[in-house]
């Protein structure tokens, strides 16, 4: 059997193969709830034999969502909503996770199709917040939080875990990454707080652990938790790849599961070398000090997967505009590496390859 389509256990979820869909922001909920966009959304993934599916960046309170139009797990209702979706990839053999997030300074805006960034009060916008008065390049300032209102902050990521765990979720990802809050938290390019969470290695990373420590609390002992980071701010002077290579077992200790591991996202001018497969060696390096982690970007051709996982670069590789272009590239992934794996009855004609 290949890497690629052979089963991963975290905890208590057992997930058929480690082709996973990485979470996308839709910018289609209303109020928070998400509604037909994203059932046939996760669902044609869901019917393409992905191992797992991680719903995007959901906030944990209003002013946490990073548009008006993202959904959000501050409420009950917006937590069942979710149900159905969840159910129906449980019925394709398909696991469901979620990414629970809060925006900080780049929060308030309109979906990206949108003739402007900013979301107007009359709109629905919001005052955004962050570690510091220190605005993200094109948004307003944000007003820097209190030390009480950044040590409320965990137990409103764990309420939203514990919404997510009800309604049937199989993981539960805490969003560290690409310039959001908690990400803001860890670098020193929008963090200059002088209290504790700010200034050192161990102050930045106080709240990340925090909120860790306070999902893992809430959430069942078979239930996976995982936390993207983004690996390096790819500036100089900001958040690298040493300190996330640091970060990562203490993650593990808090009670992380896995890291899945990104880059950029704090500042907007940041020069990325894009390319195939440009972050699979942070993925490697969090790997390698024995905390399982997932790779991303532009990993787009199935034998590109295979060899990330073959030379133990990572658990999984999660896909993201590949999965958007081809809901089903799984299953298309699986024929080109001569496996046979489960398909919907539905699309058996479809098949090139039988047992």
């Amino acid at each position: 059997m290949s890497q690629l389509f052979s089963p991963l256990t975290l905890r208590g979820v057992t997930f058929p193969n480690r082709a996973w869909v990485s979470p996308m922001c839709q910018y289609s909920a209303v109020d928070g709830v998400v509604g037909e966009w994203h059932r046939v959304h996760h669902g044609a993934f869901a019917t393409g034999g992905a191992g797992l599916i991680i719903a995007e960046a959901t906030g944990v309170l209003p002013q946490g969502r990073i548009s008006v139009a993202c959904p959000g797990l501050w409420r009950d209702d917006q937590a069942e909503a979710w149900r159905p979706i969840v159910e129906f990839a449980h019925r394709q053999g398909t696991r469901m996770g979620i990414q629970i997030s809060h925006a900080g300074r780049k929060g308030s805006t309109l979906a990206p199709w949108a003739d402007h960034v900013t979301a107007t009060a009359e709109e629905g916008g919001w005052e955004t917040v962050g570690p510091s008065a220190v605005p993200f390049e094109g948004y307003p300032h944000p007003r820097a939080l209190t030390t009480r209102e950044v040590a409320a902050l965990p137990q409103s990521f764990a309420a939203a875990a514990r919404r997510a765990e009800t309604v049937g979720f199989d993981v539960v990802e805490i969003h560290a990454a690409h310039g959001y809050l908690l990400h803001q938290f860890l670098s020193p390019l929008a963090n200059h707080r002088e209290d504790e969470y700010g200034g050192s290695f161990e102050n930045r990373t106080r709240l990340l652990l925090e909120v860790v420590r306070a999902v893992r609390a809430v959430l069942a002992d078979t239930t996976p938790l995982f936390v993207r980071v983004s690996a390096t701010d790819w500036v100089a002077g900001g958040w690298d790849v040493d300190e996330t290579v640091s970060l990562a077992p203490l993650l593990a200790q808090a009670g992380a599961d896995l890291i899945d591991v990104s880059s950029g996202g704090t500042v907007a001018t940041a020069t990325i070398p894009v390319g195939p497969g440009y972050q699979v060696d942070f993925a490697r390096r969090v790997r390698a000090t024995g905390v399982p982690a997932s790779a991303v970007g532009l990993i787009t051709d199935p034998a590109q997967a295979e060899d990330v996982l073959e030379r133990g670069d990572a658990d999984a590789v999660m896909l993201a505009r590949a999965a958007l272009r081809n809901p089903r590239w799984p299953l298309a992934a699986a024929e080109s590496l001569g496996e046979v794996v489960p398909w919907p009855v539905q699309f058996e004609r479809a098949r090139t390859i039988r047992r």
